[in-house]
């Protein structure tokens, strides 16, 4: 992947809609189980990552939600909110109870292998595995799912563009996804009570998280 298009992806991360935030949480969370299985992990942890995708972005609707109250701002300032999802993520779900786990995942999901990523430029075996996988899981869901400002892309153009950013990934993790992906269908889950007890309505989720910004 470009560059560019990595520019253009962080730009209008938070123009999504709710309905297409879920979406992509629901497609992310069957990849990671599908990919932690392939490793091998345990149930438990393949749990976590199914929790830990659907959650992962919960934090855009709070970062949204802020920047949307800055009548005027510059794309720079923009990025830096775009930034501050992960963080805003963690301590969403970190109120609400979620295991260490599922934490250090969302707050990780954006850090690359090569320390280029965020929020804190880990880099290597110093990013949890968790995050490993859902960082892999997370561009695949967003390359192949229709966007504002592109189509999909499909399986094959998706693979060959994550191939081109390769240094971003776990090779180890890469390989396991893309076994995955290739020999057998995305395959439905059922997430762990957790997430629809601890979750809450929109509303319920959006007050605990403005307490982030008092």
């Amino acid at each position: 992947m470009s560059a560019e298009m990595k520019y253009v992806n962080e730009k209008h991360m938070l123009q999504y809609s709710l309905k297409e935030q879920l979406v992509h949480g629901m497609r992310v969370s069957n990849l990671a189980y599908g990919v932690a299985k392939e490793l091998r992990m345990s149930q438990e942890f393949c749990q976590d990552m199914a929790v830990a995708g659907m959650l992962h972005d919960i934090g855009k609707e709070l970062v949204s939600s802020e920047l949307e109250k800055e009548e005027e701002r510059l794309l720079v300032e923009e990025i830096h909110y775009v930034r501050l999802h992960p963080q805003a993520g963690y301590e969403i779900l970190e109120r609400r109870g979620y295991s260490q786990r599922v934490l250090e995942t969302v707050r990780y999901h954006h850090e690359n292998m090569d320390g280029s990523g965020y929020p804190e430029n880990l880099a290597g075996e110093g990013i949890p595995l968790g995050a490993r996988i859902v960082r892999v899981c997370d561009v695949y869901a967003a390359l192949t799912s229709d966007r504002p400002y592109r189509t999909a892309f499909d399986k094959k153009t998706a693979v060959e563009l994550m191939i081109e950013s390769v240094k971003d990934f776990d090779v180890k993790v890469f390989l396991a996804f893309q076994h995955y992906i290739h020999s057998r269908e995305e395959k439905k889950i059922i997430l762990p009570d957790i997430v629809v007890k601890s979750a809450g309505t929109d509303d319920q989720m959006m007050e605990k998280g403005d307490e982030l910004w008092h």
